[in-house]
């Protein structure tokens, strides 16, 4: 399933992703603490992903249970992210990312490990 998931989303989605199913009233619990939203964002938020199929709200107490995974998000954003800015190529993302940052000899080392194993 791809769904493109908000800053605002990924909030929610990462509670649940940590935590497990939560009750809507704990999560807006977590998200006072961690960002200072109120009750009512919350619920828009959880609103929003139910929306989208990114989550389920079951039982009396409005429990809330991710249907999609942390890694189905990232996947669909990497995606984004190259066919926005490189046409699609991994190979012009690297050389972009490689030529733009200093990598430490460890970073170095596990990406030579990687491109082994792609071998």
């Amino acid at each position: 399933m791809t769904v493109k998931v908000f800053d605002s989303e990924l909030k929610v989605m990462e509670a649940l992703w940590k935590e497990g199913d939560l009750t809507a009233g704990q999560l807006a619990q977590i998200l006072k603490e961690q960002t200072g939203w109120n009750r009512n964002t919350t619920y828009t938020v959880i609103g929003k992903l139910i929306d989208k199929g990114a989550i389920e709200r079951y039982g009396a107490n409005f429990s809330c249970k991710a249907l999609i995974t942390k890694d189905q998000v990232r996947q669909h954003e990497t995606d984004e992210l190259l066919g926005k800015l490189f046409d699609g190529s991994v190979g012009m993302f690297l050389s972009a990312f490689i030529n733009s940052n200093a990598l430490t000899n460890e970073e170095i080392e596990h990406l030579k490990q990687l491109v082994k194993e792609l071998e």
